[in-house]
Order: C-alpha cells, then sequence, then structure tokens
C-alpha cells in the first residue's frame, strides 16, 4: 500500500497526474509528449532524454532495467553510453516519472507505472509483474521514528516455479519486463 507524501499533513499531488500517460501505443505518443513531460518536472528536454523517454514510455506501463533499456538504446541506433541511461533513470525517478523496484541486491528495475501498486518479482525468469494496489492490504505498520513519517510501504512477492525446477534460459535481457 503506497501512501501518499506528505507536506504539512497535506498529501502532496502526484506529477504524473498532470499530464496523460503513459500511452498504450507509440503512434500515440508524439516526441512532442515525451517533451511535455520531461518540462512538467523541470527537466530540459536534451537529446539523451528525449531518446530514452521515448523508448521506456511509447510502449506503456512497463518494468526494465539499465542494461535492458541501453540494449533498446543500441538497436534503435541512439548513441548513448551505460552511465548515461543510468544517470537519466535517476533524474527520472528523482522527477516522479518512473519508480524504482529493488528486486535484489543490486537488482534494481525502473517502472514506468508509478501509480499504488505492489510487484510480483519472478525469481526464475527474473521479470517483474504489477499487482494492483488494491490486491494487497498492508496493517501493523510500526509508528515512524520521531520526526519522521511513513512515504511509502511496497510489496514485493518473489516467485519461482513450483516444481523446482530451473529455467534453462534467463529472459531478463530480452526486453520481457
Amino acid at each position: 500500500m503506497s501512501i501518499l507524501s506528505l507536506k504539512d499533513g497535506v498529501p502532496a499531488r502526484n506529477q504524473a497526474d498532470q499530464i496523460p500517460w503513459p500511452q498504450k501505443a507509440p503512434a500515440a505518443c508524439p516526441i512532442s509528449a515525451v517533451k511535455s513531460r520531461l518540462r512538467s518536472v523541470g527537466l530540459r528536454p536534451t537529446r539523451q532524454r528525449m531518446a530514452l523517454g521515448w523508448l521506456l514510455f511509447a510502449k506503456g506501463d512497463r518494468h526494465v532495467s539499465a542494461e535492458m533499456l541501453y540494449e533498446e538504446a543500441l538497436r534503435a541506433r541512439e548513441p548513448l553510453s551505460l552511465a548515461t541511461v543510468y544517470n537519466t533513470l535517476r533524474q527520472f525517478s528523482e522527477a516522479g516519472l518512473l519508480r524504482q523496484v529493488s528486486v535484489s541486491g543490486p537488482k534494481t528495475f525502473f517502472d514506468t507505472n508509478v501509480s499504488e501498486h505492489h510487484h510480483f518479482y519472478n525469481e526464475d525468469d527474473e521479470t517483474v509483474v504489477d499487482i494492483p494496489g488494491s490486491e494487497i492490504q498492508v496493517s501493523g505498520l510500526p509508528v515512524a521514528p520521531e520526526g519522521m513519517v511513513v512515504s511509502s510501504v511496497e510489496v514485493i512477492v518473489r516467485l519461482r516455479r513450483a516444481d523446482g525446477q530451473e529455467t534453462v534460459a534467463k529472459l531478463a535481457g530480452s526486453g520481457r519486463a
């Protein structure tokens, strides 16, 4: 259950709610929408941000790792470094355009769906799938330390094959997330 950010006891407005997003088809996601989205959160629409924004948001809600997005950029013949991809994903996350989903140690996915929801993480093929926020009820949260407020609670349900068999090929690099 995600809890809205509070400032002086008043829920903060989610910046992602201000622009209809994400579009479900690339044809419905013109480059001007990417530019508007970046500007609405105070990011300058550089060539790199525009290219990565298009790759991220034109396909609707999805989960990508930095490496997956880097591979997509290479296939799209965008001359970007992996460091640029990491920096841009961090900037998009800090601006509220993406949610970071840390699934295992350093393994992090970036979610284009910033609404209240949770995740399944399939350990066998390293994929992440949304769970609607209404399907999980969290109760009994501890009281936050003095001077702090709970900003969110995110549940990650880990999955693996019930028969104990290992998946033959990992699909993490395939773009399926």
